[in-house]
């Protein structure tokens, strides 16, 4: 069973009928023995980041991922949910991550050209950094939707994919069974449902 986490923030019913779509069993839920009963765990999000990452601790379900993550779960955040696998965001301040792959999440705006729209919204190619299990059915300039203002930097040992918007923006980030899309697969077609099914694989 996969467990998609509620914390009141991100598409969790999309997210669920995308599993469905592959024949994989999901669940949503924010019950703790749940998430820790999961084969693996799906961190989504969409909105402010310290809004976020205070209902997550106020859930107690910080704790719960580090845990699961320190025991060998495979866990994917999703947009929001992957910046917050990270150390520190800089959004409106400096918020603290779950610490979970080292790196910052910094305001795309200054590192893009100033004509580009900010937030980035829309379709862009994936530009592999190295081979990964997660990207098995997908070819490199296969396109996936983003919908994000910040990105995730200062960590490119970690680094799966990028996308092109101006600069090479991080796309995609794992450190052993921790992983993260910045992108939604939950929105991105046949690809998204190829990269979903690689992770349900993943062993």
């Amino acid at each position: 069973m996969i467990a998609v986490v509620d914390y009141g923030v991100g598409n969790l019913f999309s997210l669920r009928s995308s599993f469905a779509m592959i024949g994989a069993e999901a669940e949503v839920t924010g019950d703790p023995d749940r998430l820790r009963a999961a084969d693996r765990i799906i961190l989504p999000g969409v909105g402010a980041f310290a809004d976020a990452a205070a209902r997550l601790r106020a859930a107690g379900l910080d704790a719960v991922l580090r845990e699961e993550a320190a025991g060998g779960k495979y866990i994917l955040g999703i947009c929001l949910g992957m910046q917050m696998l990270f150390d520190v965001s800089r959004e409106f301040g400096v918020h603290p991550g779950l610490g979970l792959i080292p790196g910052d999440v910094v305001p795309m705006a200054g590192r893009i050209p100033p004509e580009l729209k900010i937030p980035h919204i829309g379709w862009n190619g994936l530009i592999f950094k190295r081979e990964h299990p997660l990207f098995r059915y997908v070819r490199e300039g296969d396109a996936v939707y983003f919908v994000h203002s910040y990105f995730a930097d200062r960590c490119d040992d970690f680094v799966l994919a990028t996308a092109e918007y101006g600069a090479e923006l991080t796309a995609a980030v794992g450190r052993d069974n921790v992983l993260g899309c910045q992108f939604h697969p939950e929105k991105s077609g046949e690809v998204g449902l190829n990269i979903l099914r690689a992770f349900c694989e993943m062993r």
